[in-house]
């Protein structure tokens, strides 16, 4: 089975410590890291750490592409990667006292010709996974989106998808093979807020019954809820003391399809999905969790089946 994630909207992910922040006033901060990433590049790091072969698929600005090419190369990535005119967009994330402020930053302006070019090379078949994660960038509809992985589908590639781009209707069209929407995110989906875990339940299986085969969602903390052909379940993880947030959706997503490649079933693909994303919260930024820290996180994550039918 190939596994190619794609990632569309790279970034530099930026974050930096001030100890005194206050809004509207000059503030010294410190840059902690500087990383080349993106939702796409943050599952190909987690799967890496874990053994698990794939490629990332990568469009880049021409201005900064090549460091940007050379960085994930020296990570051991396998790359196919696509030219645009432009910069490579930054987000910066400040980390004050404990509490952290994102700020995203434009970059490069792409189109639809991007897609044929993605759909050339990645060339999928029934042995393919493709993953879709992030924002659609500008220049791109959701409509060519949406038509682009209806063409993976229909060559026979699983498609997981991970994007508040597309709303819960273009979702069902699709027919995704994995969604993990976050608990805002699924409130979006919604235009209601999603405030439970029955609640969050519910919405899965609303997924669930228009088409997706594994609508899980993230309640940060507190885990994962999952509707599927087996029913709904819930994978709930040890309490850790988070170091940061940034990427443990990604790892989440990249935890479910590691233990799919292993044949697991699809309550124990969430529970390791729990543990990848657990473990990249102790992690600083974008970097991927260890595997000794997930198979030891992985350990104390229960798994329940909350009903067995959808």
């Amino acid at each position: 089975m190939r596994i190619v994630t794609i990632t569309l909207n790279p970034a530099y992910d930026i974050h930096a410590s001030a100890e005194d922040f206050e809004p509207f006033r000059e503030t010294l901060a410190s840059v902690l890291s500087r990383e080349a990433g993106g939702k796409g590049i943050n599952i190909s790091r987690a799967l890496k750490s874990w053994g698990v072969g794939n490629t990332a698929a990568v469009v880049l600005g021409t201005e900064n592409g090549e460091e940007f090419r050379s960085e994930l190369l020296s990570a051991g990535l396998e790359l196919l990667c696509f030219e645009r005119e432009g910069r490579i967009r930054e987000n910066l994330t400040l980390h004050t006292g404990g509490r952290e402020t994102r700020i995203s930053f434009s970059g490069f302006r792409t189109d639809a010709s991007v897609l044929d070019e993605i759909e050339s090379a990645v060339k999928a078949d029934e042995d393919t996974l493709v993953t879709f994660t992030g924002r659609v960038p500008d220049g791109i509809g959701t409509d060519a989106a949406e038509e682009f992985l209806q063409k993976l589908k229909a060559r026979g590639a699983r498609i997981v998808l991970d994007s508040k781009s597309l709303d819960f209707e273009s979702i069902c069209r699709i027919k995704p093979w994995l969604i993990k929407p976050n608990q805002e995110e699924i409130s979006g989906y919604f235009g209601c807020e999603i405030n439970s875990a029955e609640k969050a339940a519910e919405k899965a299986a609303e997924f669930y019954r228009g088409g997706v085969e594994n609508a899980a969602v993230s309640l940060g903390e507190k885990g994962l809820l999952m509707a599927c052909g087996e029913g709904i379940f819930e994978a709930k993880p040890p309490e850790i003391e988070t170091v940061s947030t940034i990427g443990a959706g990604d790892s989440a997503v990249a935890g479910f399809i590691a233990a799919w490649s292993e044949g697991k079933s699809p309550w124990e693909a969430l529970g390791l999905a729990a543990a990848f994303g657990t473990a990249a919260c102790l992690t600083e930024g974008s970097l991927p969790p260890g595997k000794e820290t997930i198979g030891r996180i992985a350990a104390q994550v229960k798994v329940r089946r909350l009903r067995s039918s959808v």
